[in-house]
């Protein structure tokens, strides 16, 4: 019985990866049309490239689609791309495992990092009204300690994707039974953003995404990415409206290309809201938004790998958003600005 229900295990796995990888390829092909319509079709030679690549170096032709989406951005083919299917596969599994998920715990993540500029005032966990502290309050002494230096609050459900389950209240309009039905979540302030990114919204507080790894020797560098702000009348960035421009890191300052993308990748010289000048902007306090982020990564090293959304406040400090120690986005940086992760032996990690 035993050896049977192994078998049947088995065939479950396989029929969950057979879907995974398709679902990832259906992506990959969606983006690679996108461009191609932009910039003209993937040559037959840099095509091959992607397929003799993945068979080579990842162990099957599946993982070829994400990298010619990645080359038909590029106009040639880069050693080092990391195709999003693997990274998924093999990168998220064996370098994060179950601890990713600590990142989506504000009250277990916010003591691990030490956090002296947390945004979080409190919590709703399991039933329970807590402060930063863990301390247990009945609902009204709650609903007076969150609001008793602050006239508006943030409300971000567990487990939020891409902007959805953000909700702003202030004392008045602060519902206990809207709070209770949508389940486990963190009370924050609102984050007023520092002057230069209400040029882009001054209605949205904007993000600045950042990847992070830690090395096997425990180094950690920051090794990716992009500005993304919200669209007029946002109330916050929602990953179906954002634009994001990609950062260069080593200048900290907004890609020199014209280019400013769509949440769907597609790509634009103007901005729908604005006529911003924004190649080469030099984002403020860049540099100390590079060594908070290490500084943060290194007390918990055991997440190789983490996309950070911060941003700098108008007294000048870094607030970190929050955290993606899951299946966090590559693609975009990969595919704008790769390979991003070259020299972590990431390849390997199959065998």
């Amino acid at each position: 019985m035993s050896a049977l229900k192994q078998i049947a295990k088995d065939t479950l796995l396989k029929g969950k990866n057979y879907v995974y990888h398709k679902e990832q390829n259906q992506e990959a092909k969606r983006m690679q049309n996108l461009v191609e319509n932009e910039t003209g079709k993937l040559s037959t030679k840099n095509k091959n490239l992607c397929i003799e690549y993945a068979l080579d170096i990842f162990g099957h032709k599946k993982y070829a689609p994400w990298l010619m989406s990645y080359c038909v951005f590029s106009h040639e083919f880069k050693e080092g791309w990391i195709p999003d299917n693997y990274y998924g596969e093999y990168v998220v599994s064996k370098l994060k495992g179950d601890y990713g998920k600590i990142c989506d715990r504000s009250p277990v993540i916010s003591k691990l990092l030490k956090d002296n500029n947390s945004t979080d005032l409190g919590y709703y966990i399991n039933q329970l009204f807590l402060d930063t502290n863990n301390k247990i309050f009945d609902s009204k002494s709650f609903r007076d300690l969150i609001f008793q230096h602050h006239d508006r609050i943030v409300f971000k459900v567990e487990n939020s994707l891409q902007g959805k389950g953000i909700y702003f209240f202030d004392k008045q309009t602060f519902n206990l039974k809207k709070i209770q039905s949508l389940g486990n979540g963190v009370f924050q302030k609102f984050i007023k953003q520092h002057p230069f990114f209400n040029k882009f919204n001054d209605s949205a507080v904007a993000t600045i995404r950042l990847t992070s790894v830690c090395k096997d020797n425990g180094d950690v560098e920051v090794r990716a990415g992009y500005f993304r702000f919200g669209r007029t009348n946002d109330t916050h960035v929602i990953s179906s409206r954002q634009m994001r421009i990609p950062i260069d890191i080593t200048k900290g300052t907004l890609w020199n290309k014209q280019l400013a993308f769509y949440p769907k990748s597609e790509f634009t010289k103007k901005l729908p809201d604005n006529d911003i000048d924004f190649p080469g902007m030099k984002l403020p306090f860049f540099d100390k938004c590079i060594s908070e982020i290490k500084k943060k990564h290194s007390l918990i090293p055991f997440i190789r790998c983490i996309g950070w959304d911060i941003i700098v406040d108008e007294n000048e400090e870094v607030v970190i958003i929050e955290l993606n120690g899951g299946h966090n986005g590559i693609t975009f940086n990969e595919m704008v600005q790769g390979p991003c992760f070259t020299g972590l032996n990431w390849e390997n990690l199959r065998h």
